[in-house]
C-alpha cells in the first residue's frame, strides 16, 4: 500500500493528504497543534505532535513509502532535516519519493522580469534565504543517499477559505498600489495535482515551479474578486511597508515572472486554474453559501 507521510498536516499537506486517501493511500503526518490532532485522527489519519523539541517515535516512519515536507525553516534551519535527516537518509532504498515545499523567493527579485529553474538563486528577503539553505540541506541527502528528492517552488498560495473574495467579503481586502509590482499565485487544487503528477513521474534532484500562467499586480485579483461579488472594491492606496505583516512584505519586496513550463513538458501537467480567474470563479459559490 502507499503511505503518505507529511511532516505538517496544514492546508496544503491536507488537500494532498485528503484526494490521497480517497484513492487509498494510508496517510500519516504531523502537526504542532493538540487541538488539531483530534481533527486529523478522525479523518483516520495517523496524527503526531511534531517540532523542534518533539521528535517523532521511532516507528512512526515504518512502511512509509512518500514524504511531503511542509514545515517552514526556523531560525536554526529545517526542523525536520534537523530531527530526522539522518533517519530518512537510512530509509532512503524504501522511499519512493520525498517533495519539498519551497518558495519562489529563492529567485529574489527581477523587477518583473522572468526566471524559470535554472535561474540563479539569489534571495533578497530572510525567508527566502531561509528557504534556500533548507533546499540544499535537502538536495545533499539525495547527492550523498539516494533520497529521492524534489523540490517544489511555491507561488502565492490560494484556495478554499484562504483567498480574496474571503477577504473582500470581510471587508479586509486592499489594494495596494506598488508600481511596477507583480507576483504569481497557484490555487491549492493545482498544487495537489502537480505534485500527483510528479509522484507518478519521479525524477530526484529535480526542481519545479508550481505557478499559473499569469503573473499579475496584487490588485488586480482585489478587483475581480469584488467583481464577482458584485460590491465595489475598496479604493487603492499606496504601498507602504510600515502597514504590512511580515509576510505581506516577503511578498512585496520582489516583483517577477515565473514560468511553469518545466510542469507542463517534463509531467505533462495540464493547469484546473490557468489563472486567477478561473480559480476565483470556481471559489465563488463557497462564499455564496455563507453570506
Amino acid at each position: 500500500m502507499n503511505h503518505l507521510f507529511c511532516f505538517g498536516l496544514g492546508y496544503c499537506g491536507q488537500a494532498l493528504a485528503d484526494v490521497l486517501a480517497q484513492q487509498g493511500w494510508k496517510i500519516s503526518g504531523t502537526t504542532r497543534d493538540g487541538g488539531c490532532l483530534e481533527n486529523l485522527r478522525n479523518k483516520h489519519f495517523s496524527a503526531y505532535l511534531f517540532d523542534a523539541e518533539t521528535p517523532l517515535p521511532d516507528n512512526a516512519l515504518d512502511e512509509v513509502t512518500h514524504i511531503l515536507l511542509s514545515i517552514p525553516p526556523g531560525e536554526l534551519g529545517d526542523p525536520v532535516f534537523l530531527e530526522h535527516g539522518a533517519d530518512l537518509a537510512a530509509r532512503a532504498k524504501n522511499l519512493k519519493w520525498v517533495g519539498y515545499l519551497s518558495t519562489t523567493g529563492v529567485y529574489g527579485d527581477r523587477q518583473g522580469g522572468w526566471v524559470d529553474e535554472n535561474s540563479s538563486l539569489t534571495p533578497s528577503t530572510k525567508r527566502g534565504e531561509k528557504r534556500l539553505k533548507a533546499e540544499t540541506d535537502w538536495l545533499s541527502l539525495y547527492e550523498n543517499a539516494g533520497l529521492p528528492v524534489h523540490l517544489f517552488r511555491l507561488a502565492g498560495i490560494y484556495g478554499p477559505g484562504s483567498n480574496q473574495l474571503e477577504k473582500v467579503a470581510a471587508g479586509t481586502a486592499r489594494r495596494r498600489i506598488k508600481p511596477g509590482q507583480v507576483f504569481s499565485r497557484i490555487h491549492v487544487d493545482d498544487i495537489v495535482g502537480m505534485l500527483i503528477a510528479s509522484m507518478s513521474m519521479p525524477d530526484p534532484g529535480r526542481a519545479y515551479n508550481l505557478c499559473d500562467d499569469e503573473a499579475i499586480p496584487p490588485q488586480d485579483v482585489v478587483t475581480y474578486a469584488a467583481q464577482l461579488l458584485g460590491v465595489e472594491p475598496p479604493e487603492e492606496i499606496a504601498f507602504e511597508p510600515k502597514d504590512m505583516t511580515p509576510m505581506g512584505l516577503s511578498f512585496f519586496a520582489e516583483s517577477k515572472r515565473v514560468s511553469n513550463q518545466r510542469i507542463k513538458d517534463e509531467l505533462g501537467y495540464v493547469l484546473k486554474y490557468p489563472t486567477y480567474r478561473e480559480g476565483l470563479t470556481a471559489l465563488l459559490p463557497t462564499i455564496a453559501d455563507r453570506h
